[in-house]
């Protein structure tokens, strides 16, 4: 069953040195998605899964979300800590974007760890599918998973962003 619709989401558009960022917040500013322009329809695709159908309304979202993506891509890898994200999804993709925000930047997690983390050690595909599923890239960390061997894996926006973003953050890769 979808969440309760927000009575509005507005739609920013932010340059980045990895690519445009569409970005949706609601009216209380909080971030409900967040993902790169070429993978609109995914946006769409997540938001209409936890929300129902949504209309997205052009606009600038709050001038502190939009400083803290500047910061963090200007270098301040602390900057996205305390944006207030607030998204759909079930109890256990919930609880698996939480532990992905708990990553340190400049760290990274295997799916395992991950699991482990929620004390669902068992529960590595589950993670996995609900690490794939987040609908705020970036601010909910989900490009600090790599593979158990420290190879990188999949990522939504493409394993030369996700590399970016590592690079960016300071984390060692192999």
């Amino acid at each position: 069953m979808a969440a309760k619709l927000p009575e509005q989401l507005t739609l920013d558009r932010i340059t980045t040195p990895v690519g445009e960022l569409l970005l949706v917040t609601d009216g209380d500013g909080a971030v409900r998605a967040l993902d790169f322009d070429d993978f609109e329809g995914r946006l769409m695709q997540l938001l209409t899964r936890h929300y129902g159908p949504v209309v997205l309304t052009p606009g600038r979202a709050p001038a502190t979300v939009r400083a803290a993506i500047d910061a963090y891509f200007a270098g301040d890898r602390s900057a996205l800590d305390g944006v207030a994200v607030r998204t759909g999804g079930t109890a256990f993709q919930r609880q698996v974007w939480a532990a992905l925000r708990a990553i340190p930047a400049g760290e990274t997690r295997s799916y395992g760890q991950l699991a482990a983390a929620i004390d669902r050690p068992k529960a590595v595909r589950a993670v996995g599918l609900a690490n794939g599923a987040n609908p705020v890239g970036i601010i909910v960390p989900c490009h600090r998973v790599i593979g158990a061997n420290g190879t990188l894996t999949g990522y939504a926006g493409g394993l030369a962003r996700k590399k970016w973003l590592l690079a960016h953050e300071g984390a060692t890769l192999i």
